[in-house]
């Protein structure tokens, strides 16, 4: 399996009233991871093919962020799709090495053009299982 990782920072904008990273900006964060690590390690003519949507989400929050603050978010795929979708473990890690969040998100892979779900094939697979 492939492991990407990227850095973000969190802007005022990204801040709740309780003065930490809200959410619904950490849900934002692992599609941005997650959109990234396709765009990086897929072939473009998959990627001008397909998209993929998340179909479920499950979060563990295990710290805070505050404005100013940077995670490095790791992101990996650990085992081959089930027909058209598969599982994405993602960890943020703040700069005092400790995990602000954990999740598995399943995703699903569409035709661009047609909007219908597609079976993830091995070759579509096999960058993110390398």
């Amino acid at each position: 399996m492939t492991r990407f990782t990227l850095s973000i920072t969190a802007t005022s904008a990204d801040i709740d009233e309780l003065g930490h990273v809200n959410n619904a900006v950490w849900v934002q964060w692992i599609q941005r991871i997650a959109t990234a690590h396709w765009e990086a390690v897929a072939p473009a003519e998959h990627v001008a093919a397909y998209v993929w949507v998340v179909t479920r989400h499950e979060i563990d929050y295990r710290g805070n962020v505050s404005a100013g603050e940077t995670v490095t978010g790791e992101t990996w795929v650990p085992k081959g799709p089930r027909g058209a979708r598969f599982d994405r473990h993602v960890r943020f890690t703040g700069s005092d090495g400790r995990v602000k969040l954990e999740a598995v998100t399943t995703w699903a892979l569409l035709d661009r053009a047609t909007g219908r779900l597609q079976r993830v094939r091995a070759g579509i697979a096999a960058p993110f299982l390398e």
